[in-house]
């Protein structure tokens, strides 16, 4: 049951090649859960184990996994071809590797491309490959895929548009829920339920949830609390579809806001405009850095905001939905139509104990951005 068609794998499968071929590489030693997941649709957290996939220049693509992950395979992808290495006590699956190399004849003096920045390779299991693979040229191509991945397809912007659509409802749910004495927990399970109960998927990374002290945090923890009557709740959270997420953010206000909630979701609200106005083809993303940099520090708020705003996104896999290309000082990837985009405007103030933090995702056009959320950026107060 691959997501997409037979002829849109096809094609990436050509764009793939047609950067091999320009690179010189014989072949691609695919270890990233997002390349296996994007060329063939191959889907699963076997990634935590030994698992590569294999492709020539020339023929199919090949994966070497796990037994368990066999049937996986053949029912999520469009792979023929799935060999398996026999778990055991001090085996090495690189030999395996070694072996399907030479069977495709793409052992000796050849070139072969190796994606080392992912989670799907550990250090460990470099070394295996490193310690067995001698005769071909192994070089670093860690970027070749996701490069291609930043441009969307139709059919991949639909999925976007779809997992923003449970974002949307995953707010409401969390609203309907957020009151004096209201438990975590519980506003957590109406969020994530929400988008299950709507046929979505388990995103690339934890609910982002804290209040409270908490919510000067941009990272989940464990530990829950209940509201206060006087209180304040950061969210950051993604619908997923289909793999394909488009978080958002917000601080929500319980009680009484006070001065400085309302003095920095007016600045965060104005970074955000500005810095979606700068999302155009052409710009750079280190442009639209700048953007967040100059409203906020006019704000003040200098020492309050992050070295960061944001980050392309996509189908990704745990334990992160955050692709590589970010938003900060210098970023020279430049915006093209069709990319998408999640920007945050985060404000934490230790001083004060406030916080404010603004997110949505936005698709590129070809005039400009479009932003795909439905939500107010006015202060959610309860």
């Amino acid at each position: 049951m691959p997501h997409f068609s037979s002829s849109e794998f096809a094609n990436r499968l050509a764009r793939v090649r047609k950067r091999m071929s320009k690179k010189g590489l014989d072949g691609l030693l695919l270890f990233a859960p997002e390349s296996h997941y994007w060329l063939t649709g191959y889907d699963t957290f076997g990634f935590c184990f030994f698992q590569c996939m294999v492709v020539p220049l020339h023929g199919a693509p090949v994966l070497l996994t796990r037994s368990a992950d066999l049937r996986q395979a053949k029912h999520t992808s469009i792979l023929s071809d799935i060999r398996i290495w026999k778990d055991g006590e001090g085996v090495n699956p690189a030999n395996d590797l070694k072996g399907l190399l030479k069977d495709m004849g793409l052992y000796k003096r050849k070139r072969l491309g190796v994606e080392f920045d992912t989670q799907g390779l550990t250090a460990h299991n470099w070394r295996l490959v490193e310690s067995v693979l001698k005769r071909p040229e192994l070089v670093d191509t860690s970027t070749l895929v996701p490069k291609l991945r930043l441009i969307k397809s139709a059919a991949e912007v639909a999925y976007v548009r779809k997992a923003a659509e449970l974002s949307d409802h995953a707010l409401d749910a969390a609203v309907e829920m957020t009151h004096a004495g209201a438990h975590e927990g519980a506003i957590l399970a109406a969020m994530q339920g929400d988008v299950f109960a709507r046929g979505g998927d388990y995103a690339g990374n934890e609910f982002i949830i804290g209040s409270g002290e908490g919510a000067l945090l941009c990272r989940y923890f464990s530990g829950r609390r209940r509201l206060d009557s006087q209180d304040q709740l950061t969210l950051e959270w993604s619908g997923a579809w289909r793999r394909y997420h488009a978080p958002m953010m917000n601080t929500l206000v319980v009680g009484t806001p006070r001065p400085e909630h309302e003095r920095m979701r007016e600045a965060a609200r104005e970074a955000l405009l500005a810095c979606e106005a700068a999302l155009k083809p052409g710009n750079s993303m280190g442009y639209v850095f700048n953007e967040h940099v100059r409203i906020l520090d006019e704000y003040g708020y200098r020492q309050q905001r992050l070295n960061a705003c944001g980050y392309s996104v996509g189908a990704r896999f745990n334990p992160c939905w955050m692709d590589s290309q970010m938003f900060f000082e210098g970023a020279e990837t430049e915006i093209r139509e069709n990319m998408v985009f999640f920007l945050h405007m985060i404000l934490m103030d230790s001083d004060t104990g406030a916080a404010q933090c603004l997110g949505r995702s936005s698709l590129v056009t070809a005039g400009g951005s479009e932003c795909l959320s439905r939500s107010t950026l006015d202060l959610i107060v309860t």
